[in-house]
C-alpha cells in the first residue's frame, strides 16, 4: 500500500492456506522456474513494505531489496525478473498496471492481493480506535464483501495472468495472522485480536478456493509465522508504528526472509 493509505493494515489480516513442494522436488521446481522469467505481482506484502531498504526508483510502491521476490531472484537468478508488486495495490491495480511483464516465456509468477479490496485498512482503524462490538461489526461487513464480491475480482486477475503467461507456475501467497493469542499484551483486547485472526482465516479461505480453481499453488505462511506474531516474544510483524504508520501491520525484514521466502521457495 502507499504510505498515504491505511490499506496496508488490510493485508496483514490475510492468511493463506496452501500447498508446498518440499525437498528434492522443491529444488527441481525452483530450478525449472529459474530457467524462465519470474514476475512478482501484488500488494505491500510482496513489495516489502515494513522490511526497509526500499529501492528509490520504485517510488511510492516501496519495493524492498529485503522482500521475498527480490531475495528469491538473488538466490536463483531466473532468466529475467520483473518486480512489479506495489504498495496499496488492489486487484484493479494489478490488472491496470502490473501485468505488462507477463508473456509466453514467463515461467513463474508470485502474487499477494485481495486485502486492500476487502477494506481491512478500515477494519484495523476501527478496531484500534473503537469498542469491541464496533470492531466485530466492521469485521462482519468485511467478511460479507469477501464472500460476495472478492471471488469475482480474484477470478478476473487470475484469468488475466493465465492468458498472458499460459506456461507459468503461479504461486498465490497468503498472509500471517497478526496476533499470538493468550498472551499478556498491550493494545487491542483479546476479543478483537481473536476476531481479526478469524477474519484473516476467512479471507484466505476465499482466496485459496479461487486460486485452487485456477490450478494455482498456495503458499501458506501461517506455519512459518507461528510464534512470531504480534504479542510474541519475537514478532516478525510491526505493530502500530506511529513514527511510520505505513509500516504498521507489515512483515519486518525477518518476516520476509524467514516467513515468506521459505514458503515461496518451496512452492516455486
Amino acid at each position: 500500500m502507499r504510505r498515504s493509505r491505511l490499506t496496508g493494515f488490510v493485508t496483514s489480516l490475510l492468511l493463506a492456506a496452501g500447498l508446498g513442494l518440499t525437498g528434492a522436488a522443491s529444488a527441481q521446481a525452483s530450478s525449472t522456474a529459474a530457467a524462465g522469467g519470474y514476475v512478482a505481482l501484488g500488494d505491500s506484502y510482496s513489495s516489502g513494505v515494513g522490511a526497509g531498504s526500499y529501492i528509490s526508483s520504485s517510488g511510492s510502491c516501496n519495493r524492498s531489496t529485503k522482500a521475498y521476490p527480490y531475495l528469491w531472484n538473488a538466490a536463483h537468478s531466473p532468466s529475467s525478473f520483473a518486480f512489479n508488486a506495489c504498495s496499496g495495490a488492489t486487484t484493479d491495480d494489478v490488472l491496470a498496471g502490473q501485468l505488462g511483464s507477463l508473456n509466453s516465456s514467463t515461467s513463474l509468477v508470485s502474487i499477494t492481493v485481495g486485502g486492500n479490496d476487502a477494506g481491512f485498512a478500515d477494519v484495523m482503524t476501527t478496531c484500534v480506535t473503537s469498542s469491541d462490538s464496533t470492531c466485530l461489526s466492521r469485521i462482519d461487513t468485511a467478511e460479507a464483501y469477501v464472500a460476495n464480491t472478492l471471488p469475482g475480482k480474484l477470478d478476473t486477475v487470475y484469468n488475466a495472468i493465465s492468458a498472458k503467461a499460459p506456461s507459468a507456475r503461479v504461486v498465490v501467497i497468503g498472509y500471517p495472522r497478526f496476533y499470538l493469542l493468550g498472551q499478556s499484551c498491550l493494545g487491542l483486547s483479546e476479543a478483537k485480536r481473536s476476531a481479526i485472526n478469524g477474519a484473516a482465516d476467512y479471507i484466505d479461505a476465499a482466496i485459496k478456493a479461487r486460486a485452487t480453481a485456477h490450478n494455482f499453488v498456495f503458499g501458506d505462511v501461517r506455519t512459518t509465522f507461528s510464534g512470531h506474531e504480534i504479542c510474541s516474544g519475537n514478532s516478525w510483524l510491526h505493530s502500530v508504528n506511529w513514527l511510520n504508520i505505513g509500516e504498521s501491520y507489515h512483515p519486518t525484514a525477518s518476516g520476509q526472509s524467514g516467513g515468506y521466502l521459505p514458503v515461496f521457495d518451496n512452492a516455486a
